[in-house]
């Protein structure tokens, strides 16, 4: 059984461990909230942009355009976005297990990093890192998406990989985060909205011409799925560790009320002890 100190020194510490996770949990809310407010106003804008695009190219009919077509390269572009710290319960390890768990192969694969996290544990699963941005997930903006953007069209555009994913946390509310693997480019088209197409039996008009619309609009519409992304992972990423630091504290409480009584119990046997050895020496002396 653990002496009176070590359990006096092992609940100190716990207190002390639990002082750091209220803390945390109280930043991670405080930013939480900021950052719910902007995935809320982004996301329908996400979401609308991407409904919309793949509606209206579903109705342009065979368009031969270098953002459009599948490109003859093998490898696959993924953009990972997980965060540049830890501590947020499993909020990285679910992303990094949507890129290991799929079917891509590890040399088919070039890995976009967005946050230190995934780019780590990724690199050492022998994934290649072709870019790291881990800087933008600090303080993400369109601007960046925009630049992030430019990268990855550009080296589907020369060849370097024939398909771009997006691996990202999407944000549901405040206790649901879903990890999500999406595919931006080639377009894929649903049954729907190919059926909604033949339906309409009309072709999409393009002015002043298919190539000059699609060289605008397919670069918004990737920079818009990369900004939405990145403000929901942000946060899902205070979410997720608000959670975690809550369930910390919550757990350090029931480890120090297991202390206290272990302690009182031990103290009450020294006492106890004391006082038979008290009662023994006495019988003695006057026996």
């Amino acid at each position: 059984m653990a002496s009176m100190r070590d359990i006096k020194r092992r609940k100190s510490s716990i207190q002390s461990t639990q002082q750091i996770t209220k803390a945390m949990k109280l930043v991670s809310t405080v930013k939480l909230q900021k950052a719910k407010s902007r995935a809320e106003q982004t996301n329908p804008y996400s979401n609308y942009m991407y409904q919309t695009v793949t509606s209206m190219l579903a109705r342009s009919g065979g368009i031969d355009h270098p953002y459009l077509k599948k490109g003859t390269s093998t490898k696959k572009a993924i953009v990972v976005i997980t965060s540049n710290r830890g501590l947020a319960g499993g909020y990285n390890s679910n992303l990094i297990k949507l890129v290991t768990g799929s079917d891509f192969s590890k040399d088919d694969v070039e890995i976009y990093a967005i946050g230190g996290k995934g780019r780590e544990v990724l690199e050492r699963r022998g994934y290649h890192i072709k870019e790291d941005d881990s800087y933008i997930i600090e303080s993400p903006s369109y601007d960046d998406a925009a630049e992030l953007c430019k990268k990855v069209l550009a080296d589907y555009t020369n060849g370097t990989i024939g398909e771009i994913y997006l691996v990202y946390t999407h944000f549901k509310n405040t206790v649901v985060h879903e990890p999500k693997l999406m595919k931006l480019l080639p377009i894929e088209f649903d049954e729907e909205e190919l059926g909604a197409a033949a339906e309409a039996n009309v072709l999409m008009n393009y002015e002043p011409n298919e190539t000059e619309a699609l060289d605008m609009i397919i670069p918004k519409y990737v920079t818009s799925l990369f900004y939405g992304a990145l403000v929901e992972a942000v946060a899902s990423e205070n979410g997720a560790r608000m959670q975690a630091m809550d369930s910390a504290t919550s757990n350090a409480e029931d480890m120090i009320s297991d202390l206290t009584l272990k302690y009182n119990r031990a103290r009450q046997g020294s006492i106890t002890q004391e006082l038979t050895e008290i009662i023994a020496g006495a019988s003695a002396i006057s026996g």
